[in-house]
């Protein structure tokens, strides 16, 4: 499968990143070293996680993602050399200190996700959310100590806006290091937050955008199609505020442009972000072997101009 480069990160990643916030949630550690082998096997190599998932899972405590691909790249030699791995460190942990970007967690939470995942270096780490109890030269100055001591390959930031970007880009004038990706939410229906001033950031800067929410929650799959729907999934509930005209009108776009193609909604939704300017790759999660079937048909789709244009609703 044809590699892209990450930015500036110097990594070179397929066209599509799994998600790995169903580990430890809605994927059980069978499923997962099935879905990760799957995976890999279709020729993809990009694995996203965060320390924090899925601590959202009743019973769970976080690390529970990072856990079980750790136990899959021991259960498989050779592999960590065929993965890019990114994580993430920022989100609540718990208490006691255990959130945010200071420099003392994020120095402690590089080691617990490192121990989690089995390695000795981190391919990608990324500011998981903006801290804003933190300068941010005091988060750089600390990524900048683990990129010295190699335990981390490159940056990335998520959910950062376009001024907060041009904020990090000014301090690395001065010699710390250079966030070289951005995890932004992206999809066909979701559009306002990265399109404009973020994008052309992106494109001008070099940066490359790793999509998160790429089938907005699984709306863009078609299989909610009303609330009955939302009750048979444990996302349901974050799949409501699709369910409006634009959002069935997107649906119907993306149909009739999957008709074409004899691919499936999905197949078409991912193709889109593959085409669109920064974007590198979205992340979409997989439940399934099948799931992972779809990634590798959505990565070979080259979707036309008429194409985006239809789905440009």
């Amino acid at each position: 499968m044809i590699k892209r480069k990450l930015g500036h990160s110097g990594l070179s990643i397929a066209p599509l990143v799994l998600g790995g916030n169903v580990f430890g949630w809605n994927v059980d550690e069978q499923t997962g070293f099935r879905l990760l082998d799957a995976f890999v096997d279709h020729g993809f190599n990009a694995i996203d996680t965060a320390d924090v998932y899925s601590n959202w899972a009743p019973g769970n405590l976080g690390g529970e993602s990072e856990s079980m691909i750790g136990r899959w790249l021991k259960a498989r030699p050779g592999m960590r050399e065929r993965v890019v791995i990114f994580t993430k460190v920022g989100s609540d942990m718990g208490g006691n200190g255990r959130k945010g970007l200071s420099r003392r967690w994020v120095l402690e939470a590089v080691e617990h996700s490192l121990h989690r995942l089995g390695t000795d270096v981190i391919d990608l780490y990324f500011a998981h959310q903006p801290d804003p109890e933190t300068p941010q030269e005091e988060t750089l100055s600390a990524f900048d100590g683990l990129l010295q001591a190699g335990k981390i390959r490159s940056i990335g930031a998520s959910n950062f806006d376009a001024d907060q970007m041009q904020a990090a880009f000014a301090l690395a004038v001065d010699g710390l290091p250079r966030y070289t990706v951005l995890q932004p939410e992206y999809n066909l229906y979701d559009r306002s937050g990265f399109e404009g001033p973020m994008q052309e950031l992106c494109v001008q800067q070099g940066i490359a955008a790793v999509t998160y929410f790429s089938l907005a929650s699984g709306f863009l799959s078609g299989k909610y199609r009303n609330r009955a729907d939302l009750s048979r999934s444990v996302r349901g509930e974050d799949v409501e505020k699709y369910l409006t005209p634009r959002g069935f009108a997107l649906l119907d776009a993306l149909q009739a442009v999957a008709d074409r193609y004899d691919a499936s909604l999905s197949e078409i939704a991912l193709a889109w972000l593959m085409a669109q300017p920064a974007v590198a790759a979205p992340i979409a999660s997989a439940t399934k072997p099948e799931h992972v079937d779809s990634f590798a048909r959505a990565a070979a789709l080259q979707l036309t101009a008429e194409d985006l244009t239809q789905l440009a609703v």
